[in-house]
Order: C-alpha cells, then structure tokens, then sequence
C-alpha cells in the first residue's frame, strides 16, 4: 500500500491512504498456483469496496501475478455484551 500511495501515477492514491491491513496470508491454490488473502477491519471495508478493482489490479502487479483475495475481519459479539 505504500508504493501505491508513493507512486505519482496512482489514481487510487487518496483513498488508499484510509485503508488498512490487518494480516495476510499465502495460500497455495490447486495447479494454479498461490493465491494471497488479505484481511482488512471491517469498518475499512466500505473504503475498500469503492477501490476493489483497482486496488486488486495494482496489488497483483506487486505480487508477480498471484490472485489476490480480500476479506474483512468483523467481530461477532456475545448476546449478553452490553454496548457503554
């Protein structure tokens, strides 16, 4: 992301700068090859739905053309948690 956000080039450069990456993870995919499986928190995840295509097209260009997959962390709360 930071290349991204540094390149003059960029189009998506604004928006990156919200984004945030939690964890990533290779995966090997079949013949295929690998695929990488990137998670970002969910309250990013409306940021980064806007800027999917392109954040994915410039991502693999970075990863030697791997498959790239986002996914977004999201907490799932005990009924009996109470909101202060």
């Amino acid at each position: 992301l930071f290349d991204i956000e540094g390149s003059p080039s960029s189009d998506i450069k604004a928006e990156v700068r919200d984004v945030v990456i939690s964890g990533a993870k290779e995966v090997e995919v079949g013949k295929a090859g690998a695929a990488v499986v990137i998670h970002v928190p969910f309250r990013v995840w409306k940021t980064v739905r806007k800027i999917q295509g392109r954040l994915i097209r410039e991502l693999e260009k970075k990863f030697n053309k791997r498959s790239i997959i986002l996914v977004a962390n999201r907490t799932i709360l005990d009924l009996n948690f109470k909101r202060k």
